[in-house]
């Protein structure tokens, strides 16, 4: 279960980080853009711990 949860949030962290970097694009915002960046980062890092989970079976 903790494996869909992980990859359901990572979905959303991803999808969030790259409307931010779009509009911080759009308006010229660096602040925005870097932080739409680290968002997308988060969703990566969660899609990996999700897929770690996977594999082995929800024991971390």
């Amino acid at each position: 279960m903790g494996e869909l949860t992980d990859k359901a949030k990572a979905a959303g962290n991803k999808a969030t980080g790259a409307v931010k970097e779009a509009v911080g694009k759009n308006r010229r915002d660096p602040d925005l853009v870097a932080e739409g960046q680290a968002q997308k980062a988060k969703g990566t890092v969660q899609d990996i711990k999700g897929s770690v989970k996977g594999a082995l079976g929800d024991k971390i």
